[in-house]
């Protein structure tokens, strides 16, 4: 097997004198997707983040590309190739479509690619191509977690982590966005780290997986073995009531 394109290793974070990340172990290997569920506040936001040293990591390492950059501030992170649509869209509301794009392609310092990056996320996302000119704020909500996705797209990253892509969103537009992700990994080979409370349509997509709970990573396997894990369908597959589900406010 060939080394892991992003590797974690015993990796604790705080926030603040709060403990959240307990000695995790992970890695993604080029080409995949990985999946990373959890209840509520179980940690899988603070793990994304800590990526990219917010919050840093209070002990492990970090590697990627066979690089430490448990230390290195965040835009360097960026700027290796590894990219994020953040929980939330976060886009720029007052900016049009074709603006948010823009800023998107800062992170990628690649002029001379810009046009056809463009229409490499108009190809996957027609709907955005017909509003370029559009403020971000007007679109759904729907449309937003695309354009949040495109912008991402649009620093070339060789990681691409997504945070919860699904939330807040109706079913056909959750199977529009599982559907993109799924083209991206397999018609252009973009490593995915996804983070996603929605288990089924995660586990299904990712060809591996990892469940986090309180902080820490309890089991792991391919996709298909964790949806045939009677624990995993105990605690996020049918209704959440198990104790892997019940874990408080979010982080």
């Amino acid at each position: 097997m060939t080394a892991p394109l992003l590797e974690m290793h015993k990796v604790t974070a705080c926030y603040g004198v709060l403990p959240i990340l307990h000695g995790i172990d992970l890695h993604i290997q080029e080409g995949e997707i990985v999946a990373l569920i959890g209840g509520n506040g179980a940690g899988k936001t603070t793990l994304m983040m800590t990526i990219f040293g917010r919050p840093r990591a209070n002990e492990g390492r970090i590697i990627f590309q066979g690089r430490d950059i448990t230390s290195l501030p965040t835009h360097e992170v960026a700027r290796l190739g590894i990219v994020q649509s953040p929980e939330g869209r976060r886009i720029f509301s007052r900016m049009t479509v074709l603006e948010n794009l823009q800023m998107g392609a800062i992170v990628a310092s690649d002029p001379a690619s810009f046009d056809g990056d463009l229409q490499r996320v108009y190809a996957l996302f027609p709907l955005l191509k017909a509003r370029q000119h559009q403020r971000g704020g007007t679109l759904s909500g729907g449309e937003q977690q695309m354009l949040a996705i495109a912008r991402a797209l649009m620093g070339r990253p060789k990681l691409l982590l997504l945070d919860e892509p699904s939330l807040g969103l109706a079913p056909l537009i959750v199977k529009q966005i599982f559907a993109a992700i799924r083209a991206l990994n397999s018609d252009y080979g973009l490593t995915v780290f996804l983070v996603e409370q929605s288990a089924y349509h995660a586990l299904k997509l990712a060809h591996r997986g990892y469940v986090m709970v309180n902080g820490r990573i309890t089991m792991s396997g391919s996709g298909a073995e964790l949806l045939g894990s009677p624990e995993v369908q105990a605690a996020y597959l049918e209704g959440g009531t198990g104790s892997a589900a019940q874990q408080g406010g979010r982080h």
